[in-house]
């Protein structure tokens, strides 16, 4: 049973905008997403029933798990500082 990834539009936006190098770090981070969304080192973000993150550095990537459709949805992906901010 594997999960399907999407980016919302704006995630989609800021990873194309973030240096190549952290790219390919964060894609590493995300893919093992497909097989086990709730893995070791991801973390249930408070004030939400779904959404979760993953750190990578100093950079994160804000995800929520949407089970009965099986999509792993990013949300937001960017630096610690800014990825938390509401837009």
């Amino acid at each position: 049973m594997s999960y399907t990834i999407k980016f919302s539009a704006h995630a989609a936006r800021s990873f194309r905008k973030l240096p190549r190098r952290i790219q390919v770090r964060l894609y590493a981070a995300i893919e093992p997403l497909r097989d086990n969304p709730r893995m070791t080192g991801s973390e249930k973000l408070k004030g939400s029933d779904n959404t979760y993150r993953i750190r990578v550095g100093d950079y994160r990537v804000l995800y929520e798990i949407m089970d009965k459709v099986l999509v792993v949805y990013v949300i937001e992906t960017g630096y610690r500082r800014e990825v938390y901010r509401l837009k």
